[in-house]
């Protein structure tokens, strides 16, 4: 018996699939990889429940998934063991068809009428019982269509998707027209299938002689006149129409809003696939090219000047390699905070000799516990306290721009480095867990977020982030504020210096801080006083108590 497998909780959001690991036939094991889902934040991989054999896929490269969509339908191990035993059952069946051949009065006509079938394709579940536009028609009658080739592409007030054809064959009625709008159950198309065509040829061609004046072998001969016409059609068809071009319905909408062709457009996603950012680019591109038409020069000074191409190769070797997803979506996020934020950084040190030996005096009673402690959940605990203390680091700039939003809640992000590119995983309720709660969580974050287990509502909900550098090194950065948050905490490698007590220098392990803060809700005297807080707490934790 085979069951149905669906997304697994990946919470609220949605995800791109842009990476199939099985096809149909496939046997798997059970948490083998099937599939990957990528969102704004993350990608991560969808693992199997159980082993079995896929007998059918059930989304494709492009599709948008969230928590309990239907991926594939599998056969469990024990039951795929068992369907070899019919088969000796079946391959008599093929003899005794085949050995009525010599008397053709009736059994080539039957054997025909078998291999053919007119099916009514009917719009399938489309997740509601309202009706949808028909928008696009991307077959005509004559076409020869592939199981889950797209047949039509349907817009609801919500959004817009493609109808695939759940067999293969040729079309020969299309009941359905542009601007028709159909629910679940609707007939869209007549679609003539066959049962076993490489096979077919023969009989076929033998039984057409055998019984002309029956309608059944006629139907046969037209089917193979037809087909290899329309081939060529369809051939011909994807440099003509962007419905060709791979694109999800969102993109195509996208693309029909702007008014862009998307046969200019150039794709960057996975399998040649054009993405919403393509799309944008392409827009971005033909306004600037306008626009240097009219006049030339940004003679306003409303807008950027783009950076100049250079061709590099003519200076000596150069080889392109392409960012990832999550580091494309990273740098229009940071380049967008970087615009819309008036950055200011405010630099200090921090005294953590007793904080260090406190850790170190710890070590047995972390290990205890099974984590690691390291400065990361003191960072934590006196970001939290000073949150409450300074409610202004707690809140963001209402979309008016004339009020501040605080909040009751204390989440905070700490930035990750994973091999696809940076992440920012959150950990909340900070001010009501210990220091070795959060040593563990934050782990359990981390190793998710370089094993691409790292769900998206993990990543989503902080009001201030940790950016710390101090186990690769440096004196001080300058961190990107993470809009709509206020304000961001940068941490470099601590080093032992000497500081003046008054009447000698005494050797003192010194924290560099970096806090960048958004200037139109946090002015300089408050970012002093915020450093100045962080370095008294993280001096003495015992001051956390109070």
């Amino acid at each position: 018996m085979s069951e149905l497998i669906r997304v697994p909780d990946i919470g609220n959001g949605d995800g791109e699939v842009i990476e199939l690991l099985v096809k149909a036939g496939d046997r798997i094991e059970a948490e083998q990889s099937l599939l990957t889902l990528e969102s704004d934040k993350a990608s991560m991989e969808i693992p199997a429940p159980r082993a079995g054999v896929i007998k059918r896929l059930l989304v494709k490269l492009g599709d948008k998934l969230k928590t309990g969509d239907d991926l594939l339908e599998l056969e469990s191990a024990e039951v795929a063991a068992t369907p070899a035993k019919p088969e000796p059952a079946a391959a008599p069946a093929a003899p005794a068809a085949a050995k009525p051949e010599p008397t053709k009065p009736q059994q080539p006509a039957a054997a025909a009428a078998s291999m053919t079938t007119l099916q009514d394709i009917q719009v399938p579940d489309i997740g509601s019982s309202g009706k949808a536009k028909i928008i696009e028609l991307l077959v005509k009658v004559g076409d020869t269509v592939t199981v889950d080739q797209s047949l039509l592409v349907l817009e609801s007030d919500k959004a817009s998707m493609e109808i695939p054809s759940p067999a293969a064959g040729v079309i020969t009625a299309l009941q359905v027209k542009l601007d028709d709008e159909v629910g679940t159950g609707d007939p869209i198309l007549q679609l003539q299938t066959s049962a076993a065509a490489p096979a077919a040829s023969s009989p076929a061609s033998a039984a057409a002689p055998a019984s002309p004046a029956t309608p059944t072998p006629a139907v046969a001969p037209t089917t193979s006149a037809t087909s290899p016409k329309a081939e060529p059609a369809a051939s011909e068809q994807p440099q003509t129409r962007d419905s060709k071009v791979h694109a999800g319905p969102a993109v195509r909408q996208l693309a029909r809003e702007l008014g862009a062709d998307l046969s200019a457009v150039t794709a960057s996603g996975p399998h040649a696939r054009i993405l919403k950012e393509d799309v944008q680019q392409f827009v971005k591109q033909q306004l600037q090219k306008a626009k240097q038409v009219t006049d030339g020069t940004a003679a306003s000074g409303a807008g950027i000047p783009p950076i100049p191409e250079v061709d590099f190769s003519k200076f000596g070797p150069v080889e392109e390699v392409p960012m990832t997803r999550l580091m494309q979506v990273g740098a229009a996020n940071l380049h967008r905070s970087w615009l819309n934020v008036p950055h200011v950084t405010q630099f200090d040190n921090a005294d953590i000799s007793e904080l260090e030996a406190f850790r170190i005096a710890q070590k047995a009673a972390a290990e205890k516990a099974g984590v690691k402690l390291t400065v990361l959940p003191f960072l934590l605990k006196a970001c939290a306290h000073l949150l409450r203390e300074l409610p202004d680091f707690n809140s963001s700039l209402a979309p008016s721009g004339k009020a501040l939003l605080r909040k009751g809640y204390v989440h905070i992000g700490f930035a990750c480095d994973t091999p696809d590119g940076l992440l920012v995983p959150v950990i909340r309720d900070v001010d009501k867990k210990s220091l070795l709660q959060l040593a563990a969580e934050a782990a359990e974050l981390a190793e998710k977020a370089r094993n691409k287990k790292l769900l998206p509502d993990a990543m989503q909900g902080a009001c201030f982030t940790i950016s710390s550098l101090g186990h690769i090194g440096g004196t001080g950065f300058t961190p990107i504020v993470n809009a709509p948050e206020v304000a961001i905490l940068g941490v470099s490698k601590a080093s032992m210096q000497p500081v003046w007590d008054g009447q000698a220098f005494q050797p003192k392990l010194l924290l560099p801080l970096s806090l960048s803060y958004d200037h139109r809700v946090i002015n300089g005297a408050a970012a002093a006083r915020y450093t100045k807080r962080l370095g008294e707490l993280l001096g003495d934790i015992r001051t956390l108590l109070l």
